[in-house]
């Protein structure tokens, strides 16, 4: 079942009327998170169980209970997805609401009733140190992606959050860097994919930390209750980022943060109350954020009522590890494949090169951190299922003393890469923004040395985002971008690396010749400005060719994109088609991506843009035709004059394998 807005209005009288009975006392308690300070932030033991918020026991209404993610549920002993960018390079729909559907069901088996963890932060630069957490650096794949994983959560009863809204792209400045930009470039590359979320059904949003236009996103009203509640008609709530995303009453309250998370300081019984007698806020915003937030809480109750119970024997049962693994492979994305080096034979002698390897190297440590079972590595993967295979191990400081080992080797696997304490939620000393996109120093040295002894080469690369290939790419012959992958990732890999599973992953992102070709940011600073352009259309417009475009990824098998047609067109939609065959000798999946271009168009706009894609698996031989909706009421731009959106006379439709590798002209519609 659905949990929509539509069907969460049905519960608006109910919800007013219990309003009608709470005392002043409730709805405040209504307002906060419900834990303590031993819970804060950091360390092992944040969201180990759920934690409560809102409900009034008097009246029946139940707590809900905050789970965290994305990759998997951060309360309990759960199952570990990839990281959300490995999930982003799926180009799956389908596999993401699979996920949702078992994260639900996890949090359900752990007590919950809330998820924390859909986020939707653009990457202005690469280095963004949660961009691991989204889906994409573009914001329609991103919007996709995100709707699919909250699509899942929330028909399982679950209340899904959207997050962080809005502008939230660094973490060391996150508590106090104020982001401005220009209102195109507010409208049409950092908020669309949240307005695709709310009109999709979203239930709960969380605001950012840092500041957008100098004020505070948890006491933003533009943000919050003009845009948002008022232009976007969202009925769910507004919940704070935990316990410094609204730092005063009267402003969280005012700018439309409906909850104060995880612990109630600011929206504490005294200092409300001294609000109201001050006159600084009217109990009628607190009415506002109870009325939501009852209304939602009933909806989603009635709703879990009707679905079978769930306990902790659902966490990573073997069907989640199942699609956790799946997950990973279908994620692996093969940039690289010279003479046909993977799969490697199970004949082959093969060295695997690189600490990483043995690394259970599932992304960052800090609020969206995974508690699974077991993690398996590359080296325990091989060592339980691949006990066929001649294998060895080198260090990333021994290849030196272990230069016969390698050069002798039918083929050597180099694994390298970013760890959590090098990418991720800055917290003290760990994680943060990347200063650099390059690998370590030392594992460029380790790809040079392995590389000048043998020849039949190939990287496994780990990160939550771009990593520059440029100066060692054309010394290996293979190359395999693995991100983060989750408590099956090991196995994944290997399942790749010896041809079990044909690499289906597409890049979510590009992967430029220098890291000047990206916007630059300081990432300790309190003033940054997000200009229009960023990504594959930064790129596009400055004429720089990417070593490794948006949506690129090979495959073991070829494919033909051909009869690419314009099937429909009227002026809510244009439906385009394309036959898909599989050209080669083993199955496979593509992904047949549609970029629009403005030929017509009175202001700039992007060279082209995503605003479409579908995947598809075939069998050898097999042929199937694959159509495309493209929604027009997402290809306007923004009138910064008038306020409002305008659409051009013509748009020009593209399909293509990937950003670069366009398979049909341009159909005009």
């Amino acid at each position: 079942m659905d949990n929509t807005k539509e069907y969460r209005m049905q519960f608006d009288e109910k919800a007013r009327e219990l309003l009608s009975q709470m005392t002043l006392e409730e709805k405040i308690y209504m307002l906060g998170g419900h834990s303590t300070l031993k819970d804060s932030m950091g360390g092992g033991s944040y969201n180990e169980v759920p934690y409560m918020f809102g409900g009034c026991e008097r009246l029946g209404i139940p707590e809900l209970g905050f789970c965290d993610g994305p990759r998997g549920v951060v309360s309990g002993n759960s199952t570990c997805f990839p990281a959300a960018m490995a999930c982003g390079a799926t180009f799956d729909r389908g596999l993401e609401k699979e996920i949702g559907h078992v994260i639900g069901k996890e949090i359900r088996g752990n007590g919950g009733s809330y998820f924390g963890g859909d986020c939707m932060n653009i990457p202005y630069n690469p280095g963004a140190g949660r961009s691991q957490e989204a889906f994409s650096e573009d914001s329609y794949h991103m919007g996709e992606m995100a709707v699919a994983l909250m699509e899942g959560v929330q028909e399982e009863g679950v209340v899904a959050c959207i997050k962080h809204y809005a502008f939230n792209s660094m973490e060391r400045s996150r508590f106090k860097v104020s982001v401005t930009a220009d209102k195109r470039t507010e409208r049409e590359v950092y908020l669309p994919h949240f307005k695709k979320a709310v009109e999709a059904g979203a239930g709960s949003v969380m605001n950012a930390y840092n500041l957008y236009q100098g004020e505070k996103c948890g006491h933003n009203k533009y943000l919050l209750r003009d845009v948002l509640k008022d232009e976007w008609g969202f009925d769910g709530f507004v919940i704070s980022d935990f316990m410094w995303g609204v730092k005063d009453t009267a402003g969280g309250l005012n700018g439309g943060c409906d909850v104060e998370m995880h612990v109630t300081n600011v929206y504490s019984e005294k200092k409300v109350k001294k609000a109201l007698a001050e006159g600084t806020v009217t109990e009628d915003r607190i009415d506002d954020a109870c009325l939501r937030i009852i209304r939602t809480t009933l909806a989603f109750e009635e709703q879990r009522k009707a679905l079978p119970a769930m306990d902790k024997s659902i966490l990573a049962c073997d069907e989640h590890i199942a699609l956790a693994r799946r997950a990973a492979s279908e994620s692996i994305t093969l940039l690289k494949n010279e003479d046909g080096l993977l799969p490697l034979s199970r004949s082959a002698k093969v060295v695997f090169v690189g600490d990483l390897a043995k690394v259970e190297n599932i992304g960052d440590h800090g609020s969206s951190k995974v508690r699974p079972p077991y993690v398996r590595t590359i080296m325990d993967a091989m060592e339980r299922e691949y006990g066929d295979v001649t294998f060895a191990f080198v260090g990333t400081d021994e290849v030196h003393r272990k230069a016969d080992l390698i050069r002798f080797a039918d083929a050597v696997v180099i694994t390298a890469g970013m760890r959590h304490n090098d990418e991720g939620e800055f917290i003290f000393v760990m994680g943060g923004d990347r200063k650099s996109l390059q690998l370590h120093k030392d594992e460029i040295r380790m790809i040079h040395r392995t590389a000048a002894l043998n020849k039949n080469c190939a990287v496994v690369l780990m990160g939550g985002n771009v990593i520059m290939t440029h100066d060692w790419q054309d010394e290996v012959k293979a190359i395999l971008f693995a991100y983060y992958p989750g408590m099956e990732g090991g196995s994944a890999v290997c399942d790749i690396l010896y041809g079990k599973c044909n690499p289906c992953g597409k890049l979510p992102f590009a992967i430029a010749q220098d890291e000047k070709d990206y916007p630059q940011v300081k990432w300790s600073t309190t003033e940054q400005h997000y200009g229009y352009y960023h990504g594959y259309q930064k790129l596009d417009r400055d004429g720089k060719t990417p070593d490794f475009p948006f949506g690129f990824g090979l495959s073991y098998t070829t494919f033909d994109i051909t009869d690419a047609a314009l099937a429909e067109n009227d002026p809510e939609k244009a439906v385009f088609t394309a036959r898909v065959t599989n050209t080669g000798a083993a199955a496979g999946a593509q992904v047949v991506q549609l970029y629009v271009s403005f030929p017509e168009s009175p202001v700039e706009r992007p060279v082209r843009t995503l605003m479409g894609f579908e995947k598809v698996r075939l069998e050898a031989g097999e042929s199937r035709e694959v159509r495309i909706t493209v929604n027009k009421k997402e290809l306007g731009w923004y009138d910064e004059t008038e306020g409002c959106f305008r659409y051009d006379p013509a748009y020009l439709g593209y399909l293509a394998a990937d950003e670069q590798t366009m398979v049909s002209e341009g159909i005009r519609f």
